[in-house]
């Protein structure tokens, strides 16, 4: 099996795992955050198990990627902007978090980085084996993708910051977000995390890009719709306008 050339079974088993994955979270909200429940085994700092879980999307993928056989020159973008996200989820966000006391199960941790182990691969190995040539850096599908990723990951971060704005020091409550586009939605981090994939999806036009797009749909779409339950059942005076993840729409 060359690794550096994901196969049409690996993509096939990818896109069956964003179906089952969907069906899956629409039943059972993961447990950690908001909808930490006991009874799903051990459970690490929140903090150490999204540092662990996250890790495999910087560390594989960099050791697939930069050990690759061949790359195109514009791989290298592909490269930077997939770091760009995730060194900061992985090694700068979990840093950021409010309420150390914050638990979760260590399955989850283990799922998470089992994905993320394949997903680096999968991605980094179809990037750096597919030939772009140099028409590819003026082409619409790049440069409209690398302005949706753009686009998406202004909308996650800023939205991941007013979410933190809401807890000062040693407070692990929640409150009901406001400003930007909680204006409109409950999960605008979603969303903008979202657009990312997508975004990276069209700038390589790639299957295991668009498979991971999809998953991240299947995956954080229903917790959005989970989340946005969570804030009016809790909150009475939750803003009735709003939506869940799509403004005015879902």
């Amino acid at each position: 099996m060359d690794l550096w050339t994901p196969s049409v079974l690996s993509l096939l088993v990818y896109f069956a795992l964003c179906v089952a994955t969907v069906g899956l979270v629409m039943w059972i909200d993961a447990p950690y955050g908001r909808h930490q429940v006991d009874g799903w085994g051990p459970t690490v700092s929140a903090r150490v198990g999204w540092i662990a879980m996250e890790s495999p999307a910087v560390f594989v993928a960099a050791a697939f990627f930069l050990f690759a056989p061949t790359r195109s020159p514009i791989a290298w973008v592909f490269f930077g902007v997939w770091q760009l996200h995730y060194v900061q989820r992985t090694l700068i966000f979990p840093f950021l978090l409010r309420g150390a006391d914050r638990r979760m199960p260590v399955l989850i941790a283990v799922l998470a980085f089992g994905y993320n182990v394949f997903n680096g691969w999968i991605n980094m190995a179809w990037i750096s084996s597919h030939s772009y040539d140099a028409s590819w850096w003026s082409d619409p599908r790049f440069l409209f993708g690398l302005a949706i990723f753009a686009v998406g990951l202004v909308i996650n971060w800023r939205s991941d910051a007013i979410l933190r704005a809401l807890r000062g020091p040693g407070d692990s409550g929640y409150k009901i977000p406001r400003g930007f586009l909680y204006e409109w939605v409950s999960c605008p981090n979603y969303l903008g995390e979202m657009l990312e994939w997508f975004g990276l999806a069209l700038m390589t036009w790639s299957p295991a890009g668009l498979a991971f797009a999809l998953y991240t749909v299947a995956n954080l779409g229903p917790r959005a719709l989970a989340n946005h339950r969570w804030y009016q059942e809790k909150f009475p005076d939750y803003p009735a306008h709003r939506k869940a993840l799509i403004p005015g729409v879902l």
